[in-house]
């Protein structure tokens, strides 16, 4: 290799960016304590940009569909319409859910101690003719009422302990209060001038990289825009469908627990492939503690149910939204479960259908360059 000045550059770019690798491996608590130190400090930015995202969706929808174009108070009041919509779905669901999941839990006691009877008599009739396993049955003694009572002693006796650490739990409410109020108040401003954000930082851009650059990154931004805008609407939607489905199901069918139900399978089935299962696990056990038959009932009401959602509901409703195959899809919700819990599940598959997509239109356009011919035939005729 000859070495000329843009090897000698080369070379020296190599060299220096190892020794940073180095550096930074060597210290790496350091590195960290730095990067929580920064993410910190970040953080209320990052969830007011999240909060904008989600915001943005009805916003967009309530200014197109209510308000003329270039209307002065097309956005704010959009805007204000928007927080109160996603406030009022708050406010139902504590002042609906909450009373209810109150009554459910002093009901479960009460509850208990009357089903372990008869599943105690259940499994008898059952194993009646195994004489061994009956006498097992007839011997267990579950003392519900002194469960609860242990408890109580045990969250009583710890009491002394809470009110020492009632300070430092205090500062995490208020730090958590103020982070999520930057983070609102920086949302609002980003939705305010989210067009003149971004003629903003396509100049920037314009300076800093060629114009090639610039379309990448502005194509690449807008496609994971309109994907995870798409997977954001199209999930709530079809959540608070089966939701309502299964609330009006066991309301006619007399289940017990319909509200509570409904409402907790429509907060599940925004985790996508598992989360409406979570729902019935719970549902389940909630009805089995009235009734062992109903809980029966109610998982096979939960298969039909599920069957309708997904081959009718789901493809009109959310369709081909993320334009990811079930394959990707299952890898998605698995690696955003390891990395991020149910938020990775939530964010991991529009973002996979966006390196999808991207990969694909890669594949093509290599596909397409190495069918055309090196040397185009002469048109010329030889004799």
């Amino acid at each position: 290799m000859d070495l000329n000045k843009n090897n000698v550059k080369k070379i020296i770019g190599i060299i220096t960016f190892t020794l940073v690798l180095m550096a930074l491996l060597i210290n790496i608590k350091a590195v960290n304590s730095y990067l929580a130190f920064f993410g910190g400090i970040l953080f209320p930015f990052v969830m007011g940009g999240a909060i904008a995202f989600i915001l943005n969706i009805p916003m967009t929808a309530i200014e197109k569909k209510l308000f003329r174009e270039n209307s002065k108070v097309a956005r704010p009041l959009s805007l204000v319409l928007s927080i109160l919509f996603v406030f009022a779905i708050i406010t139902v669901v504590i002042v609906v859910v909450i009373p209810q999941l109150g009554k459910t839990f002093d009901s479960i006691s009460t509850g208990m101690t009357a089903f372990l009877p008869k599943a105690q008599d259940w499994l008898e009739e059952l194993f009646g003719n195994r004489k061994e396993i009956v006498n097992y049955i007839e011997s267990l003694e579950f003392n519900w009422q002194g469960l609860l009572e242990g408890i109580k002693d045990f969250a009583l006796s710890g009491a002394g302990s809470v009110i020492t650490y009632t300070m430092s739990a205090t500062m995490i409410v208020i730090n958590g209060v103020m982070t999520f109020f930057i983070g609102f108040v920086f949302a609002i401003y980003i939705l305010i001038q989210k067009e003149t954000l971004g003629r903003q930082c396509i100049k920037v851009m314009n300076a800093f990289f060629p114009k090639k650059v610039v379309d990448k990154i502005y194509n690449v931004c807008s496609l994971s825009h309109k994907t995870f805008s798409k997977f954001i609407t199209g999930q709530c939607l079809e959540a608070l469908i089966l939701g309502t489905m299964f609330f009006v199901s066991m309301t006619i069918f007399r289940l017990p627990y319909a509200l509570l139900v409904g409402v907790l399978i429509a907060f599940t089935a925004l985790i996508p492939m598992i989360g409406a299962f979570i729902g019935c696990a719970v549902g389940a056990f909630l009805i089995l503690m009235v009734n062992p038959m109903q809980a029966v009932f109610f998982i096979i009401l939960f298969l039909v149910l599920q069957q309708i959602e997904g081959n009718l509901i789901y493809p009109h409703v959310v369709g081909n939204s993320v334009g990811l195959p079930s394959m990707w899809v299952l890898f998605a919700v698995t690696i955003g479960g390891k990395l991020m819990g149910i938020v990775g599940m939530l964010v991991f598959i529009p973002l996979m259908s966006v390196l999808y997509t991207l990969f694909r239109e890669l594949v093509n356009k290599r596909s397409q360059l190495s069918k055309k011919p090196e040397n185009p035939p002469s048109t010329d005729s030889k004799n």
